[in-house]
């Protein structure tokens, strides 16, 4: 039996060029020898500020809804409120057609939550991945599954219940923009005003961002005791945002402070006798 075949000279080449081009490398040889680190030290030039151009507002493609926000949020807050358990609530989700990320991709099931009814902490996420989309569930990808192994060592995989700022997967499983999320807020908060938690886990920066209305992003917010107010006022929770696990995955070293996170709010959420 013959050896198997050597690679050819010019595959190897190839190989080789596309390993320096991932690398950023953008040139072989030059006309003369850059220093790179003696250039690092001088300052770009400024470049005079372009000008804004306003461009009007796109026409949505034939067939594909574009709501108004405003009416939507208001659509929604009035199918949240009347949703006077969770079962009622997903089936208000599912026939809602505000948001519209439903038409964008999205299979025609929403993605709204998994774990106890009853949990002492909510985690919530950013929005639907491709596996979420397909299964009808959040957090059941290579994410979810960091995550549950994480919650399981906390001691915290059966006292979570777990969810997202928007209900349907964005286009490219890219973040969830600021509209889409306010016009499913009012139904994630009836999520949390049925569920009743003691505190909120806000997983990864648009998460944060949104519900807590701050700007900073996630390496500055991740394990700080912020509080989390429902847009009536009426609620009021303990939130600790920390790092998305899919950040995780690909930022491996960073796990030891979203796990310092979890500890932290392991040990408020078991104080015995203390107040929060």
């Amino acid at each position: 039996m013959s050896a198997a075949a050597e690679p050819s000279n010019a595959a190897l080449a190839e190989s080789l060029l596309a390993f320096w081009a991932d690398a950023g490398v953008d040139a072989m040889l030059l006309d003369e020898a850059v220093d790179r680190i003696e250039a690092g030290k001088v300052l770009p030039p400024v470049r005079p500020a372009a000008p804004v151009v306003v461009a009007a507002a796109p026409v949505g493609r034939v067939g594909t809804p574009q709501p108004d926000v405003s009416a939507a949020v208001a659509q929604a807050q009035a199918a949240a409120a009347a949703a006077q358990d969770l079962d009622a609530l997903v089936a208000a989700i599912a026939a809602f057609e505000g948001c519209s990320l439903r038409y964008e991709g999205a299979a025609t099931k929403a993605v709204v939550f998994r774990g106890d009814p009853k949990a002492p902490l909510v985690v919530i996420g950013e929005g639907p991945g491709a596996d979420e989309d397909a299964r009808g569930e959040p957090f059941v990808g290579r994410a979810g599954k960091l995550l549950d192994r994480m919650l399981a060592a906390a001691g915290l995989d059966n006292r979570v219940l777990i969810t997202n700022t928007v209900f349907w997967r964005p286009p490219g499983n890219r973040t969830p923009s600021p509209a889409e999320q306010a016009v499913c807020a009012p139904f994630l908060e009836r999520i949390i005003a049925l569920v009743q938690p003691r505190m909120l886990l806000l997983a990864g920066g648009a998460s944060a961002k949104a519900l807590l209305k701050r700007e900073e992003g996630i390496l500055s917010l991740r394990g700080r005791w912020l509080e989390w107010k429902s847009a009536d006022g009426a609620m009021e929770l303990p939130a600790m945002p920390t790092l998305h696990p899919a950040f995780l995955l690909r930022q491996p070293g960073a796990k030891k402070r979203a796990w310092q996170d979890l500890l932290t709010l392991t040990e408020r959420l078991d104080r015995p006798g203390r107040p929060d």
